[in-house]
Protein backbone atom coordinates (compact mmCIF):
# COMPACT_ATOMS: atom_id res chain seq x y z
CA UNK A 1 0.00 0.00 0.00
CA UNK A 2 0.97 3.44 -0.87
CA UNK A 3 1.46 6.28 1.79
CA UNK A 4 -1.60 8.04 -0.23
CA UNK A 5 -3.71 5.19 -0.07
CA UNK A 6 -7.49 6.36 1.08
CA UNK A 7 -7.92 2.61 2.82
CA UNK A 8 -5.22 3.69 4.78
CA UNK A 9 -7.67 6.66 6.33
CA UNK A 10 -10.67 6.20 9.14
CA UNK A 11 -14.06 6.12 7.23
CA UNK A 12 -15.71 8.86 8.77
CA UNK A 13 -18.63 11.24 7.60
CA UNK A 14 -17.79 14.40 5.97
CA UNK A 15 -18.37 17.75 7.17
CA UNK A 16 -17.96 19.94 3.84
CA UNK A 17 -20.36 18.83 0.75
CA UNK A 18 -22.52 16.42 2.80
CA UNK A 19 -26.30 16.69 1.48
CA UNK A 20 -27.58 14.84 4.59
CA UNK A 21 -25.54 13.42 6.93
CA UNK A 22 -22.18 13.12 5.20
CA UNK A 23 -22.34 9.13 4.79
CA UNK A 24 -21.94 8.77 1.11
CA UNK A 25 -19.67 11.55 1.19
CA UNK A 26 -17.51 9.91 3.70
CA UNK A 27 -17.67 6.59 2.00
CA UNK A 28 -17.01 8.26 -1.37
CA UNK A 29 -13.91 9.85 0.28
CA UNK A 30 -12.97 6.94 1.67
CA UNK A 31 -13.51 5.11 -1.48
CA UNK A 32 -11.70 7.95 -3.55
CA UNK A 33 -14.42 7.69 -5.74
CA UNK A 34 -16.67 10.47 -6.52
CA UNK A 35 -19.51 11.72 -4.18
CA UNK A 36 -21.97 11.78 -6.59
CA UNK A 37 -21.57 8.32 -8.09
CA UNK A 38 -21.70 6.88 -4.38
CA UNK A 39 -25.07 9.23 -3.76
CA UNK A 40 -26.64 7.54 -7.17
CA UNK A 41 -25.36 3.88 -6.65
CA UNK A 42 -27.24 4.46 -2.75
CA UNK A 43 -30.36 5.57 -4.36
CA UNK A 44 -30.35 2.90 -7.13
CA UNK A 45 -29.65 0.07 -4.24
CA UNK A 46 -32.72 1.22 -2.01
CA UNK A 47 -35.14 2.10 -4.55
CA UNK A 48 -34.35 -1.44 -5.66
CA UNK A 49 -34.42 -3.10 -2.61
CA UNK A 50 -38.08 -1.46 -1.85
CA UNK A 51 -35.97 1.75 0.26
CA UNK A 52 -36.67 0.45 3.54
CA UNK A 53 -32.93 -1.52 4.12
CA UNK A 54 -31.34 1.26 2.41
CA UNK A 55 -32.58 3.92 4.67
CA UNK A 56 -32.02 1.62 7.96
CA UNK A 57 -28.52 1.44 6.69
CA UNK A 58 -28.02 4.67 6.04
CA UNK A 59 -29.14 5.88 9.65
CA UNK A 60 -27.35 3.46 11.19
CA UNK A 61 -23.86 4.60 9.09
CA UNK A 62 -24.73 7.58 10.31
CA UNK A 63 -25.33 6.76 14.05
CA UNK A 64 -21.67 4.57 13.63
CA UNK A 65 -19.41 6.61 11.68
CA UNK A 66 -17.98 9.22 13.60
CA UNK A 67 -18.01 12.96 12.01
CA UNK A 68 -14.46 14.13 10.61
CA UNK A 69 -12.65 17.03 12.70
CA UNK A 70 -13.12 20.29 11.83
Amino acid sequence: MSIDDPMRQPLMRVRQGKLIGGVCGGIAKWLGWDPTLVRLGYVILSVLSVGFPGVIIYILLWILMPLEPA
